[in-house]
């Protein structure tokens, strides 16, 4: 198995300015909108946005099982990129996470995720489904803000 085949990589173009998708990637309130894929909800978000500061995200399926994450900033450059360590909770394996952020113009954003470090192709098939979800509902909530 070769890094490539553990690398995850989505690109989304999103008809938003670039400070408001970073800021739906760095406010809990705005986190707890759509950092879940499908019919989850997000009950806690918590994000200290700073090289060196932690997040803690919990996700929760409509019958009440819930799973979070967590992990630390280790780069942060407002409205441009965050690389962030990403891990289950109860979890041994921890990934990487870079989400990087480009204007498109005044009120287009490309959004590149990529997520590496995986153990399994498995795993990272399993997080490609979940970040499309929650990509989805990303773009939903920018639509949803004035």
């Amino acid at each position: 198995m070769n890094k490539a085949d553990t690398r995850l990589v989505l690109k989304r173009t999103l008809q938003a300015p670039v400070e408001q998708v970073y800021r739906a990637w760095t406010t809990p309130a705005l986190i707890m909108r759509w950092f879940a894929p499908g019919d989850m909800t997000v009950p806690q978000a918590q994000a200290d946005v700073r090289e060196g500061g932690s997040y803690r995200i919990t996700m929760q399926e409509p019958d009440g099982e819930s799973y979070t994450t967590y992990g630390i900033y280790q780069q942060v450059v407002p409205n441009e990129r965050l690389v962030q360590t990403w891990q289950w909770e109860g979890s041994q394996e921890q990934t990487l996470l870079t989400i990087e952020f480009r204007a498109l113009g005044e009120r287009t954003t490309e959004l590149t995720l990529t997520h590496e470090r995986f153990a399994t192709v498995e795993a990272k098939d399993q997080h490609q489904d979940g970040w499309q979800g929650c990509l989805q509902k990303l773009e939903a909530t920018l639509a949803s803000e004035p």
